[in-house]
């Protein structure tokens, strides 16, 4: 990749879908198995790599995945 251009940080492709996943905290969460955190997942379409995001909206995640 050249400076400037936008895309995965792995392979450099612009096109990204996004998930969300659910995960379990610590302490009685976990014990009694309570999913109360919940990540976006930006994902590279073309090699699959993929980051996580907590509190940002689709938008700013899929711009700071590209960069």
């Amino acid at each position: 990749m050249h400076d400037g251009d936008r895309g995965c940080p792995k392979c450099g492709h612009t096109e990204t879908e996004t998930d969300e996943i659910s995960t379990t905290g610590g302490g009685l969460s976990k014990m009694f198995d309570i999913q109360n955190r919940s990540f976006q997942v930006v994902s590279c379409t073309n090699c699959g790599y993929s980051e996580l995001y907590r509190g940002q909206s689709s938008g700013n995640m899929i711009d700071l995945f590209l960069g």
